[in-house]
């Protein structure tokens, strides 16, 4: 594990191959489980401003829902997270060609509103943890992946390098350089300790 400033990185994030072919999956993340995506308090409101631009990307039964019970939810511990219709598909979800596909990302691309995604779905297959004084960044190792671990592999990416974006997005460009240059030391003196 590395800590940079008040985040904890699990081992997972920074050796484990990791890089989405939603081809091969179809975007089942976002349709399974049993809650919805973990929602930050203050993207509740953004979610909730920019409904209306949304919406025309959205499914019939999924405007229903919101408009009947509004953006987000609570999963079993209390967290919030974007509700679910049918008990699994994320109420933001779109399809196209069978894949399933985000609503808000898709009003972000063509520049209806300048909020691309909830962060834990852009940092997804990493999840944030939180602790009264820090932050934990672990894997969340699901088979939904198997086909983004093999072709993380294939390519040789890691979660970290793959979630760059998003990881940038949170936490910061200074930040991500800190995380490599320690990931770096830590690798030197892993090797050294095996001499």
């Amino acid at each position: 594990m590395l800590s940079i400033d008040h985040v904890i990185i699990s081992d997972e994030v920074l050796n484990q191959y990791f890089a989405c072919d939603i081809l091969a999956c179809k975007g089942r993340c976002c349709i399974e489980g049993d809650a919805g995506a973990p929602l930050e308090e203050e993207e509740v409101s953004i979610l909730e401003d920019f409904l209306d631009e949304i919406k025309p990307y959205m499914l019939p039964e999924s405007i229903q829902a919101v408009e009947q019970n509004g953006v987000f939810d609570y999963d079993e511990d209390g967290i919030l997270v974007t509700p679910l219709i049918h008990d699994k598909e994320c109420v933001f979800v779109y399809f196209e060609e069978n894949v399933a596909k985000c609503a808000v990302e898709k009003a972000f691309s063509e520049g209806k509103i300048d909020f691309r995604k909830p962060i834990s779905c852009h940092l997804y297959p990493i999840r944030v943890k939180k602790f009264d004084y820090y932050e934990r960044l672990d894997y969340h190792c699901w088979e939904v992946c198997e086909a983004a671990r093999k072709q993380g592999k294939h390519l040789k990416i890691s979660v970290f390098d793959y979630l760059y974006e998003p990881l940038s997005r949170r936490y910061g460009k200074e930040w991500i350089e800190k995380v490599k240059k320690n990931f770096s030391r830590f690798q030197l003196f892993t090797r050294f300790l095996r001499l």
